[in-house]
């Protein structure tokens, strides 16, 4: 008979481990098959279903993110995970050299410009939040030892963030011009590279009545999923020009770019961490 939903430490411990296979096989852009990974994972368990294994994969994406590392693209993160899972978690990637060399190489490597392709489709629907009720995780990692912030590293990548740029550059004059806004095509701008990057915002673009658009972009390799950062400047400049403002998450940029857009107030769609402060000395 199938057991309850909790999970031994065994058991645990041979999810995780499955997964980081896994991973380093995807952050080195080596192929595997998920299904054979999932029954053979699930004959060293106690009577669980392949529905039972996808969730507590899914719950180590979100302990991974909440680490600062990327995730298995196609197990979206649910974040109801119990304190064990996340000891698990710790102590596997602790020294785990191929996880750590794999995830560096993944978000240091160069992007560099490519085309919007007419053969897929870019744009897709802003991510619904999951179905699946999710209690507050009864533990939320402050103090990590392990903690490396590959998410961070990928947004310091300056040649993916341009490539990501220019890909939207190119996709706002396409969809202007496919209005019959041939002038407004023409002058979309790229103004983090003609002007700095300091006005809040990377594109200069156009509504079809001669608004101004005003696009952030954020770029990762990774699902569209992955948490991304902002800066106060960006923040401000949303709630100063909600009416014109657009942030574009552009994802799985290396593999097949889409794209959603969240128009307005940046806060007003997403759960702002603060991760960073200036200190000043008060004396």
């Amino acid at each position: 008979m199938p057991r309850g939903d909790n999970w031994s430490r065994v058991e645990v411990e041979a999810c995780v481990a499955s997964y980081l296979t896994m991973l380093a096989l995807e952050l080195n852009g080596q192929r595997y098959n998920k299904t054979e990974y999932a029954e053979a994972l699930m004959r060293n368990l106690d009577d669980r279903s392949r529905g039972s294994v996808e969730f507590k994969h899914c719950n180590v994406s979100a302990v991974l993110l909440d680490l600062g590392y990327p995730n298995i693209n196609g197990y979206k993160p649910r974040f109801n995970y119990q304190h064990e899972l996340v000891d698990v978690v710790e102590s596997q990637l602790a020294g785990n050299l191929v996880i750590d060399a794999a995830a560096q190489a993944a978000v240091e490597r160069p992007a560099i410009e490519i085309s919007v392709s007419e053969s897929h489709v870019v744009w897709v629907p802003v991510p619904k939040p999951s179905k699946v009720r999710e209690t507050a995780a009864e533990y939320s990692p402050n103090f990590l030892p392990i903690r490396r912030d590959y998410l961070a590293r990928e947004a310091r990548n300056r040649s993916l963030g341009r490539a990501g740029e220019l890909f939207v550059l190119e996709l706002e004059s396409r969809r202007l011009h496919a209005e019959g806004k041939k002038a407004l095509s023409e002058r979309v701008e790229h103004v983090a590279a003609s002007q700095g990057d300091g006005l809040g915002y990377d594109i200069l673009s156009f509504e079809s009545n001669g608004r101004e658009r005003l696009i952030e972009v954020k770029t990762t390799a990774f699902g569209e999923l992955t948490p991304f950062y902002v800066s106060r400047n960006e923040i401000a400049r949303s709630n100063a020009d909600p009416e014109k403002y657009r942030l574009y998450r552009l994802f799985d940029f290396r593999e097949k770019p889409r794209v959603f857009q969240l128009p307005g107030s940046i806060e007003a769609h997403c759960k702002l961490d603060p991760v960073t402060y200036l200190a000043r000395f008060s004396g």
